[in-house]
């Protein structure tokens, strides 16, 4: 399954890129996403602790399935005042 992989922030400048196509196996869950994102790019993996995800613009789990022409959104900490 062919899906986009979206990044924000310090994510985005940690990958180098606000937008990543990636094949996925069938089944593939975001953590999977997740998975292929941090052994592409092992500087990122600190990073999963504090991030939210989303699926197609809708906050998602980790444990959330992803289909094929999916966009997963990694997200960051939000703060504001």
């Amino acid at each position: 399954m062919r899906i986009t992989i979206l990044l924000f922030a310090r994510l985005r400048d940690v990958v180098g890129t606000p937008r990543l196509e990636r094949d996925v196996a069938a089944g593939a869950k975001v953590e999977d996403v997740w998975a292929v994102l941090a052994r592409e790019c092992p500087a990122a993996a600190p990073h999963r602790a504090a991030l939210s995800a989303a699926v197609n613009a809708s906050y998602a789990k980790f444990s959330t399935p992803v289909a094929d022409g999916d966009e997963v959104a990694f997200l960051p900490p939000v703060s504001g005042g």
